[in-house]
């Protein structure tokens, strides 16, 4: 019973020891499918924080001047210590504590006595008619809406940036998959060189020409291991991915080729960059209207009531008043009309924005419909050209194995099949590309 146990403890710690190396690779890939790369964008990405503080800048200012009507209450203590006549008499009439027999005497009033006055006030101010403010008010509400669409427009342009660096890793790794099969193959042709040429059945040239090829793709094969370490630094960043962990993208260069519905430049005016622009321009277009606003006459109604007493906090005697304040600025040095003119040229500046904007819409529509008809027929051509390659290199590999093809034969089939293998994966990265680019273009992202 002792020895089973033993042995029982001593086989699992051997299993443990010898699964700690494929525990330690793993913690060194990071498998990641383009979903998982979009909703960590989503959550990191600090131009999305960015966009999202602009959002709450946004609203902050809302809260400020989106309140034409609501009434401004402060609350006030003051405290004053003099001998002025006039002041030690009004606050001794505000405390109630003068006293006919010695406070009308004539040293009492040119000579009084210093006197301490705490008063607590408070003031409420309730506008009434506050034109201006409330063209303010719709202004800001026009502003906010413009970030929360700029930070849409920023989410979807952040998804269309990640699309693009996870699919140039993926295009990296598969363009390193097709070199390898390349290499590996250029090594067996160039050991078969090697043992022709040691018995006399090659010359130097051929054999130094496979080693040259051998050499090419071992070059090209370092190129794409630095794109892929560039393409693997350029997710970790719009990710905020920290670590050196390797990225394994777990979507492939699949292509389903499908008719698409061509828009022929016409803008989805719901596009929400588009939607923030026309806020904007909604935004200066109550500005102009806030600043001739401000010639019109503005109408408070207040209330103001104080307590007085010798003693803090003044909580003794008690007065009051209520009122209306009508206030009109006639003239201001010409700012209110420096204010107009400004804000006027900033609506122009927003409408012009706004056409340019649209303009510039049509033409990425149509750039990208023709980006993926091209794609897509890219896609056909490079597969029609892999297949000729690959029976081309089959055909010229047996004959060089019989001694019936030059090397250079050999050579130039399996660089057009190394060549062909690219095309394919580069044609099928533009068309997907292009998909993505063309539901950016139209505002209508979809991750896929």
């Amino acid at each position: 019973m002792k020895y089973t146990f033993f042995n029982t403890v001593f086989t699992c710690i051997l299993a443990l020891v010898m699964l700690l190396p494929f525990a330690a690779n793993a913690g060194n890939v990071m498998r990641l499918s383009l979903e998982q790369a979009v909703e960590l964008a989503r959550e990191n990405n600090y131009t999305l924080k960015v966009a999202k503080s602009r959002v709450a800048q946004a609203d902050a200012r809302s809260l400020q001047v989106a309140r034409p009507y609501l009434p401004t209450v402060t609350l006030s203590e003051t405290f004053v210590y003099t001998n002025d006549p006039a002041g030690v008499f009004t606050y001794k009439l505000r405390q109630g504590s003068i006293n006919p027999a010695t406070d009308f005497s004539a040293d009492a009033l040119n000579n009084p006595d210093p006197i301490a006055n705490f008063q607590l006030g408070l003031e409420v101010i309730q506008p009434i008619v506050n034109v201006d403010a409330l063209k303010g008010r719709s202004a800001a509400k026009a502003a906010g809406k413009a970030a929360e669409y700029q930070l849409e427009r920023v989410g979807d342009s952040i998804e269309y940036e990640v699309k693009k660096a996870y699919y140039g890793l993926v295009l990296a790794r598969s363009n390193r998959r097709a070199i390898n099969r390349s290499i590996t193959a250029m090594q067996g042709h160039n050991r078969q060189a090697g043992k022709a040429y040691s018995r006399g059945l090659l010359t130097r040239s051929d054999k130094l020409s496979t080693s040259v090829r051998l050499a090419e793709l071992k070059e090209r094969k370092m190129v794409i291991e630095d794109e892929i370490r560039t393409a693997s630094d350029g997710l970790r960043f719009l990710l905020q991915l920290d670590g050196d962990a390797e990225i394994v993208p777990v979507n492939g260069l699949n292509v389903e080729i499908a008719d698409t519905a061509r828009l022929d430049g016409n803008v989805a005016t719901g596009r929400a960059d588009l939607k923030a622009l026309e806020a904007r321009s909604e935004a200066a277009e109550y500005r102009y209207r806030m600043a001739k606003a401000g010639s019109l006459p503005r109408l408070n109604a207040f209330l103001q009531t104080n307590m007085n007493d010798d003693f803090f906090p003044g909580l003794d005697e008690h007065n009051w008043a209520v009122g209306l304040n009508m206030s009109w600025k006639i003239y201001d040095g010409d700012q209110r009309a420096g204010r107009m003119q400004e804000a006027k040229a900033v609506e122009l500046e927003s409408r012009y924005s706004y056409e340019e904007a649209l303009d510039r819409s049509r033409f990425e529509i149509r750039k990208a419909e023709r980006m993926l008809s091209t794609a897509q027929s890219r896609i056909a051509i490079a597969r029609q050209a892999l297949e000729q390659a690959r029976v081309s290199l089959e055909y010229t590999g047996e004959r060089y194995r019989s001694g019936m093809a030059m090397t250079f034969e050999l050579l130039g089939s399996e660089t057009a099949y190394t060549y062909a293998q690219m095309r394919v994966n580069k044609a099928k990265y533009d068309y997907i590309m292009a998909k993505h680019a063309l539901d950016f273009a139209a505002g209508r992202q979809a991750t896929r």
